[in-house]
This record gives structure tokens, C-alpha cells and sequence, in this order.
């Protein structure tokens, strides 16, 4: 007599629930509703790029362009980030030892956790967070310990929320192994200032911990020229502060930069101690990632490099981009304004009372507006901190101009 088959996952993922980002694609396309939720853009890659990448399809015999490569990252696309990132953070990033290539961000974050967390470490997050790092933080055995950013009554702009330094360092102890920072900030837009990255970095000396700063919007912000008619960069990297590239993991993502969010590349840059744990477990998970990709990426950044330092106005990164993602912020910010007034009908919910209230109201633009949106409670990870804070929603403007006037109608 055979006995039920009946397996019991790890407890690591035995309360893991469909996430946020499951239930609003699944509920969008039910509805047939403008997707303003999920964080990509939908409108056409830059074509630099994708030439890049055809030239590169139309090569077969290019040994280097289609089978696979060295495991940490294709060799062109290691080198042309050293020299990237050694600009940027001040300091000599050695190709071979301090960059590593993965599938995407995601994997890059979650191999910084797994690599360097033990059993019962705890680990700072200041929310609202992006909500893969405490799911991440928990399957490494850590423990996520959240600090709140506190918002005053009638803040109108990003830059308004503000981390509790004292509430912060307070949650400091013997426990605690990490802090992870993400600049420019998902989901709240805010760029943190150079006093306040100071902040924390002062705090990481002080307690000795390891730094994880997700910047994979790093190329997002509008930079412009000062009164003394220099270029300024108003993006402040963290491992460009002074002592912090020893002690720094920097996350970023060329699915972000260049706007090919399903080209799923990534990259880990750490000096060399902090990241050989990370590429032991790579080496023997991803083993490596797609070669023509990376061989594209790394060709659109070195046509981008001189650009960026010497015509800023030509380039992609430095001046397109971001100058792009404003005239939308500023499109979509108008349009917001005038919908205010339109949503104030939203009747009062029945069978969801347990939900927070920005929960309630996203399902509901969903269904009876068709536009989705995701509450900014799905940000917290505790049910009494959501309920708190859910007055709120997150929009992604980064939209084709089509896609903008279609949400504009549907409110």
C-alpha cells in the first residue's frame, strides 16, 4: 500500500503569498485596464542599443557574441564597467575581481543576502521598500528590520520623507549586519541627499556593517548645469563617499539604464573580499549569463562613456533619459491633479474591510476606471504599518505618450 504524496515545502517559503505585482498584472488584463503599476517602460528601446544587438545576431561565426562566456561577466562588459564605475565612484574598480554580472538586479540583491547573511542576522531596511528585500533578506536566514521614513502632513514632493536617524541607529545592535539602501528610491521617487547618505555611512563605520545600495535607477535624475556653468551630476553614488567602497555592495541593472527591462542583466560591484562569496554561489547557480546581451550592453556603454563625460547634452544617460522620465513626471503629475477631484466618489468598500484602504481603492480604479496602479502598502511588511500608511499609491509615468492619454481618458 502506497502512501499519499504529499511534500512539505522549506519553511523558508511556507508563507510566501502571490505578490503584489501578480495580483495587479492578473487584475489588469482582467479588466482590460491602462497598466500605470508595473515599473517598465512600454514604449520602444533606444535604438542605439537594439542596433547593437542586431549587428550582433547577424554575426553567427562570432564566437564571443553567442556562446557562453566567462562565467562572471563577458570580458568587454566587465572592462567597459571598471572604466564606468571607477569614473564614478572615485576609486580603481578592478574588472576581473570587483564586478559581477547577474540575471538582472533581483539576482545580484539576493545573492548579496545569501552570501553574506547568517542564520538570525538582522538587517536594516528603511521602508517604504521595494518588496523583494525582506522575502530575500528572510530566505538567507536573516531578519528584516524595518526603519519608517516619516512623511509630514501635506507633503507634496519626494524629497519630503525623511529617515528617522535616531529611530535608525537605535535599531542598531550586536545582531545587525547590514543596511540596505536604495537611491534613487522605489517606491517613493525620493534621491537622497549627500548629508543624509553621509548619515548612514557614518552609521556603517560605526557599527561595522556591510552596505547594500540598490541604485539601479542611478541614470534617472535630471542633472543640470550650476551657476558657474559646470555639469553637475545631482546623484550621488554611495560607494563614492569617503571609506564607503570598502564596505559597499552597489547593485545595478542595465535593464534600468538603457530601458530593456527584459534583457534581465544586472551586475554587483564590490571590492574583491566582499564579492567572492557572491560569485561562488553564482558560479554554481546562473553559472553564467546571456553572452550576446552582455556583449550589446557593454558596447552601448562605451559608445555612451565619452559622450557622458565630454557632451552631456548627446548623451543617452547623462540628459535623454532623464529628461525624458521629468517631461512625463511632469505630464502625469497634471493629470493626477485634474483626476483629484473625479475620484472622490469611490464608494465604500464591503467584502475587502480587512484590507488597507490604498488596497481597496487600487482594486477599485482597476475595475471601475481601468487604470491599474499599486497601493504603497504593499511597500510595508508589517500589517499594522500598512494600515497606517495607506493614503497612498505608486505610479510608474515611464509610459509611451499613447498609454498616458489612454489613462488620462479612462479617469
Amino acid at each position: 500500500m502506497s502512501t499519499p504524496f504529499n511534500p512539505v515545502p522549506a519553511e523558508r517559503v511556507g508563507d510566501q503569498s502571490p505578490s503584489i505585482w501578480t495580483e495587479f498584472a492578473a487584475l489588469a488584463v482582467e479588466n482590460k485596464a491602462v497598466n500605470l503599476g508595473q515599473g517598465f517602460p512600454d514604449g520602444p528601446a533606444p535604438k542605439f542599443v537594439t542596433d547593437i544587438l542586431k549587428k550582433i545576431s547577424k554575426k553567427p561565426e562570432m564566437v564571443d557574441g553567442h556562446q557562453y562566456t566567462r562565467g562572471y561577466g563577458h570580458p568587454k562588459l566587465v572592462e567597459t564597467l571598471a572604466k564606468w564605475y571607477s569614473h564614478l565612484y572615485g576609486v580603481a574598480v578592478d574588472a576581473s575581481d570587483d564586478i559581477l554580472i547577474t540575471v538582472g538586479a533581483y539576482h545580484a540583491l539576493f545573492y548579496a543576502f545569501l552570501a553574506w547573511i547568517h542564520e538570525g542576522d538582522e538587517v536594516i531596511i528603511i521602508e517604504p521598500a521595494f518588496d523583494c528585500y525582506g522575502p530575500q533578506i528572510k530566505f538567507a536566514g536573516g531578519i528584516p528590520v524595518p526603519v519608517l521614513m516619516k512623511l509630514p502632513e501635506g507633503a507634496t514632493r519626494a524629497c519630503e520623507f525623511q529617515v528617522d536617524f535616531v529611530e535608525l541607529e537605535a535599531k542598531i545592535n550586536n545582531k545587525t549586519k547590514m543596511i540596505v539602501i536604495n537611491n534613487p528610491h522605489n517606491p517613493t521617487g525620493k534621491l537622497f541627499s549627500y548629508s543624509e547618505l553621509e548619515r548612514i555611512a557614518n552609521l556603517a563605520k560605526k557599527y561595522n556593517l556591510i552596505v547594500v545600495a540598490d541604485e539601479v535607477y542611478e541614470f534617472h535624475v535630471e542633472n543640470t548645469f550650476n551657476v558657474q556653468g559646470v555639469w553637475k551630476m545631482e546623484m550621488v553614488r554611495f560607494a563614492s563617499l569617503p571609506g564607503m567602497y570598502e564596505r559597499t555592495i552597489s547593485i545595478g541593472s542595465a535593464g534600468k539604464i538603457f530601458s530593456v527591462t527584459g534583457w534581465k542583466l544586472g551586475w554587483a560591484i564590490a571590492p574583491q573580499n566582499l564579492l567572492a562569496p557572491l560569485k561562488a554561489i553564482h558560479q554554481n547557480c546562473a553559472s553564467s549569463c546571456s553572452t550576446p546581451t552582455q556583449l550589446a550592453v557593454a558596447e552601448a556603454l562605451d559608445y555612451e562613456f565619452p559622450k557622458y563625460l565630454f557632451r552631456p547634452f548627446k548623451s543617452y544617460l547623462a540628459y535623454k533619459l532623464p529628461k525624458e522620465i521629468c517631461k512625463k513626471c511632469r505630464k502625469m503629475s497634471v493629470m493626477l491633479k485634474k483626476a483629484e477631484s473625479e475620484i472622490q466618489d469611490q464608494p465604500e468598500p464591503h467584502a475587502e474591510v480587512e484590507d488597507p484602504a490604498d488596497l481597496m481603492f487600487a482594486r477599485w480604479l482597476c475595475r471601475e476606471k481601468k487604470i491599474a496602479v499599486i497601493p504603497l502598502t504593499a511597500f510595508y511588511s508589517t500589517s499594522e504599518d500598512k494600515h497606517a500608511k495607506d493614503k497612498m499609491i505608486r505610479v510608474c509615468f515611464f509610459k509611451k505618450d499613447e498609454t498616458l492619454k489612454e489613462a488620462k481618458k479612462s479617469h
